[in-house]
């Protein structure tokens, strides 16, 4: 799974990239909920939360938790 960008400040727009992605259930950022909408079974689109630190981004699905491939990195100073 990926993160596009794979960094931002709270509220900027991320796209998640992967397979599978329809029925998914919770986006999180380091274990930060964002809210979601998936777009197709291979994208999500979502904003950076307000908390969110830097980490993994993670996507649960009923096939499993999907974890990126790179962490995502919260730009500290336009929080």
């Amino acid at each position: 799974m990926q993160a596009l960008p794979n960094s931002g400040k709270v509220g900027a727009a991320v796209r998640i990239l992967g397979t599978d992605l329809t029925g998914a259930t919770s986006v999180t950022f380091n274990g930060t909920a964002a809210e979601f909408k998936v777009i197709s079974a291979s994208e999500i689109q979502t904003d950076v939360p307000s908390g969110a630190t830097t980490g993994t981004v993670e996507v649960k699905t009923a096939k499993g938790t999907l974890k990126s491939d790179v962490m995502f990195r919260v730009n500290e100073l336009t929080r």
